[in-house]
């Protein structure tokens, strides 16, 4: 016989391996001799060990064991007997592993198989050895028999899951094992195996994952188990049920992982939906860009400088909308366009690209603009000019952006995330962490266009608006200027926004009632959510009242026309009027202010209505008003009633209403000194336009985009001796 000093090579990457410091494990392919001489000259392989075991006679070497190999004897002599037996049943396993991974690699039979699966889980679970590669090494020689074997019957596949469930309860399932099981979830959603095999598994996975980066398939697999249970008969019921149980019965979950585990879920499963529309782009603009109105450039319009009669070729404008196409397809013509600001020798009225009609296969996406120029004590470098009101409070037309057509499995799964998130914002000890994971917006621009989307995630928002704590609703703020956070997102004007500012104002209040109630959060309020404040405060909204009366209190707006028109958007309702004579008992100069007359510009937000311009109109004097723009807002020729008791209006911007041809032939009659028409995108017709004949101090007229006819136009040319600037594009005149 011949003794040998052992070593335990280490061989990093060996299947079954243990760390060299635990001095009892083999780790290498073969038992290797620090004295290379006699039978320990060459290494000996794990596989030709033909028997092994302690030496038990008396007289025995101590701490012996005897390893047989062909043509011969080796005896391992430890320094004492624990040693010995680590070492004793490190070999033992050792050689067992080569010997089913032998036979697993050159698979017969199916019943033998799944006998010998059984056998080598059996073994794991049984040995005396306390390390996590003796349960790691058999899931990985059965990862590897599935992963050459992929055509297996769905009952193979349920016998090879439950004979390997015992090494599952406290073992990660190793890549190739939860693919395997993916696919099990996905063919086979209502086996019981799910629910019994699977739920410990996924469990142990959301409690004790550090990082599904390294991770990804467990975080796969795990979304197509929560899948799997909303394939059940309970549908949605089991998986809030599972949700439960995570979060425990207590009013605090013990588990600090299983939040940010379950919402990287989410957010995974969210984009994947999404992934055919994020493929499809040609560009990737940022959601700024897609706000401010991005377009494709063979869909844009041509921003054409005015010309007396005479219209040019379009030129590539600046981007304007983008449409998003499930399936691209060629660029159609080029829609109705847009017209550029009519100019005359009066200042004109600049005006935001209007929408453009898009083919129903596109997605449209338009979002307010943020060219709201601060209309308050941020004065622009290099000019002591007052900021204009109109850019001031124009905000481009909050529209609704159309469906996005998701396949069926995309949308069931859009459907269960989002109302996982929905849950977990109903929990109040997870709800602070579930707003900072959520900040900044961590969803593709794609799902922020999504109606169906945005609407189930508003549930999360509003709970975010409701909880009284700061670190809550502070998350609803942008981390970084520039960014958009859900404060923006949901506001009026924002994408989505389907509620006409409820839970804008609701936001407000919040954060109005808690620090924020500072000049800073006002002048951010009055640089980019002015035109919404007003529209509420002039439909009675309690808070964007005291918004507006802060505002004035404060000195925030110095712009003497936006003073005057917030001040008749106060007095227009009663809860305004009686906190405005409030703040008039403290503020005496405001008073002084209203006196001088009334704005001589007014701009109404988006989404006004014709009951909004006569609320306004009514609350105060507007003898003085020379500038109206109703661009982009709910009018309709009943405003007409309204607007000819201006008798100072001179310009009037109209562009992409609901103003017909009734209303016109009112305004012909009353308006006589009427210089500038905006009739853009207007269901205007020859029969309203004729009209315009009679009001012989037009100088600038606008009807692009409208039903003007070439006979129309000639007339319209004979008649007004001072028109100087016309738009007739995308017209039959043009």
């Amino acid at each position: 016989m011949a003794f040998a000093k052992l070593i335990f090579h280490s061989v990093p990457g060996s299947a079954g391996g243990w760390p060299a410091d635990k001095g009892a494990l083999c780790v290498g392919p073969a038992v290797y001799s620090g004295q290379p001489t006699g039978y320990m000259e060459a290494p000996l392989s794990y596989s030709s060990i033909e028997d092994l075991q302690l030496l038990s006679w008396d007289n025995a070497p101590k701490y012996c064991v005897q390893l047989s190999f062909p043509g011969g004897t080796v005896l391992l002599q430890a320094a004492n007997s624990y040693l010995r037996d680590q070492w004793f049943h490190s070999l033992q396993w050792k050689k067992k592993i080569y010997k089913y991974r032998k036979v697993l690699n050159n698979p017969s039979r199916w019943d033998v198989v799944l006998k010998e699966i059984r056998a080598l889980v059996d073994m794991a679970l049984t040995s005396p050895l306390q390390d996590e590669s003796i349960h790691q090494a058999p899931l990985h020689i059965i990862s590897t028999l599935l992963a050459e074997n992929s055509n297996l019957s769905a009952q193979d596949h349920e016998n090879i899951i439950v004979a390997i469930a015992p090494l599952l309860e406290n073992n990660h399932p190793p890549p190739d094992l939860c693919e395997f099981f993916c696919k099990h979830c996905r063919e086979r959603p209502r086996s019981m195996v799910v629910i019994e095999v699977f739920t410990p598994v996924v469990q142990r996975i959301l409690k004790h994952n550090m990082d599904f980066g390294k991770c990804p398939r467990l975080r796969l697999f795990t979304q197509e188990y929560i899948l799997a249970l909303n394939e059940l008969n309970a549908g949605m019921e089991v998986v809030k049920k599972f949700v439960h149980s995570m979060h425990g019965p207590t009013g605090q979950c013990p588990h600090p992982r299983v939040l940010p585990n379950l919402v990287a879920v989410c957010l995974a499963a969210i984009y994947s939906c999404y992934e055919e529309f994020i493929n499809s782009r040609d560009n990737s603009p940022s959601l700024k860009e897609i706000r401010n109105g991005c377009q494709q450039q063979n869909d844009r319009k041509p921003p054409m400088p005015l010309r007396l009669l005479r219209p040019e070729p379009p030129t590539p404008p600046p981007a304007n909308l983008l449409p998003l196409s499930a399936n691209p397809s060629p660029p159609a013509p080029p829609p109705p366009a847009n017209a550029n600001p009519i100019t005359s020798s009066t200042p004109s009225l600049p005006l935001s690209p209007p929408p453009s009609v898009v083919n129903s296969s596109e997605i449209l996406v338009e979002l307010e603009r943020n060219n709201n120029s601060a209309n308050v004590k941020r004065k622009p470098a290099g000019g002591d000019s007052e900021p204009n009101l109109i850019d001031c409070l124009l905000v481009s037309p909050a529209v609704n952006t159309l469906s996005i057509q998701l396949p069926a499995q995309a949308d069931r799964v859009l459907g269960c995330f989002a109302l996982i998130l929905k849950m977990l914002s109903d929990y109040d000890d997870w709800r602070p962490a579930l707003a900072s994971l959520l900040q900044p917006i961590p969803f593709p621009k794609e799902a922020l266009a999504h109606a169906k989307f945005t609407k189930e995630l508003k549930y999360v928002i509003q709970r975010f608006a409701e909880d009284p704590r700061q670190e809550v609703h502070s998350c609803l703020l942008s981390v970084r200027s520039g960014k958009d956070g859900w404060f923006q997102l949901y506001s009026p004007g924002g994408v989505a926004c389907d509620d006409d500012g409820e839970l804008f104002a609701s936001m407000v209040h919040i954060l109005m009632g808690s620090c924020y109630k500072t000049k800073k959060f006002l002048l951010s309020l009055a640089e980019n959510k002015l035109g919404p404040c007003m529209l509420l405060a002039l439909r009675g909204n309690q808070t964007m009242v005291e918004i507006l009366c802060l505002m004035l209190e404060y000195n925030i707006i110095e712009n003497k026309d936006t003073q005057l028109q917030i001040i008749s958007t106060l007095e227009s309702t009663g809860v305004g009027l009686r906190m405005y004579e409030q703040l008039c008992d403290r503020q005496r100069e405001l008073k002084e202010l209203q006196r001088k007359g009334g704005p001589t510009r007014l701009t109404l937000p988006s989404k006004s209505t014709d009951a909004d311009l006569a609320r306004l109109l009514s609350s105060g004097s507007f003898g003085n008003l020379e500038n109206l723009s109703l661009a982009f807002t709910n009018v309709t020729s009943a405003c007409a009633e309204q607007l000819i008791k201006l008798p100072s209006l001179k310009q009037l911007n109209l562009w992409s209403t609901q103003f017909g041809d009734a209303g016109l032939r009112l305004l012909s009659e009353h308006l006589a000194c009427l210089q500038v028409l905006n009739l853009c995108e207007t269901p205007v017709t020859d029969a309203g336009l004729l009209a315009l004949s009679s009001m012989k101090s037009l100088c600038s007229l606008n009807m692009n985009s409208t039903k003007l006819t070439a006979d129309t136009y000639e007339d319209l040319k004979a008649k007004l001796p001072n028109l100087k600037d016309v738009d007739v594009r995308y017209t039959e005149a043009w």
